[in-house]
């Protein structure tokens, strides 16, 4: 008899061990979402089946994954059109301080959250005091600190896709009469757009993810989701919290398939491996 490959069943054991440890929290949280019994108990495995908790979603929750979707949406796009002039002028610019330029784009990655939170929140006074914009408390204030959490990603997909781009392209596609700004549209576009993709999906998850500078900069009487999920956990668990979770991972779930039938799954880590 074949003796058992000791590496093999240490390789595979470990693997499964991972894979339990990511996956068990969202596996407790969805299957106790259903459970039956009790509602204000944590039920797993469930007891029996039921959409009580569904039913008892309130209004509230619903308003903050909607404020939450609205706000990461406009944070990717306002990524996405910053971050790529940003990219093409870093890795195809000649200019001095090109490296510090870079460095202050990757600097958002690198500030605590908190920190972010904070500094906007104050920016915003400050500006209420000087200028009368009334940005304390607003949604645009929230919007512009999450575009800035956001950009650094966009910039970091788009540029690692950049500098492996084949230069040749473009000139052959200018060398056969196209102009520079339809070659830009027909050539360089499609052959970035999976960093453009990768970008705006990390940027999207970040910012609607984000507790800290959400808790400082959302407006009076509005949450995000995470932070009123946070607040519910805080104060007084709602198990309601627990089915409108599940919403929200179905949700990302079909988000993924929708990007694997766009652009693939396969491009989008090989972009953020080298964007890392």
């Amino acid at each position: 008899m074949r003796r058992p490959d000791i590496g093999s069943i240490g390789l595979w054991t470990s693997v499964a061990a991972v894979f339990v440890f990511l996956y068990a929290p969202i596996i407790v949280v969805c299957g106790a979402s259903f459970s039956g019994g009790a509602l204000e108990a944590i039920n797993f495995p469930p007891h029996g089946f039921s959409l009580a908790r569904y039913l008892r979603i309130p209004a509230s929750q619903f308003r903050a994954i909607g404020l939450s979707l609205e706000l990461a949406s406009l944070s990717a796009l306002i990524a996405v059109a910053v971050g790529l002039p940003a990219s093409l002028g870093l890795v195809r610019g000649v200019f001095p301080g090109k490296a510090v330029v870079a460095s202050l784009f990757r600097a958002p990655i690198q500030i605590p959250a908190v920190v972010v939170g904070i500094t906007f929140l104050q920016l915003s006074y400050a500006l209420d005091d000087v200028l009368g914009l009334d940005l304390a408390g607003s949604f645009t204030a929230l919007l512009i600190a999450h575009a800035f959490i956001a950009i650094p990603y966009v910039v970091g997909t788009v540029t690692s896709v950049l500098q492996r781009f084949d230069r040749r392209l473009e000139e052959a596609a200018l060398s056969l009469g196209a102009s520079p700004l339809r070659t830009f549209r027909r050539v360089t576009v499609p052959v970035i757009m999976p960093g453009l993709y990768a970008g705006a999906l990390y940027a999207f998850m970040v910012s609607f993810s984000d507790v800290p500078v959400s808790m400082f900069l959302a407006p009076p009487g509005a949450a995000t989701y995470p932070v009123e999920v946070f607040s519910g956990l805080e104060q007084n668990f709602d198990p309601s919290i627990l089915a409108s979770a599940t919403l929200v991972i179905i949700f990302c779930c079909a988000l993924v398939v929708a990007v694997q039938r766009l652009v693939g799954i396969n491009a989008l880590l090989r972009t953020g491996s080298s964007a890392r």
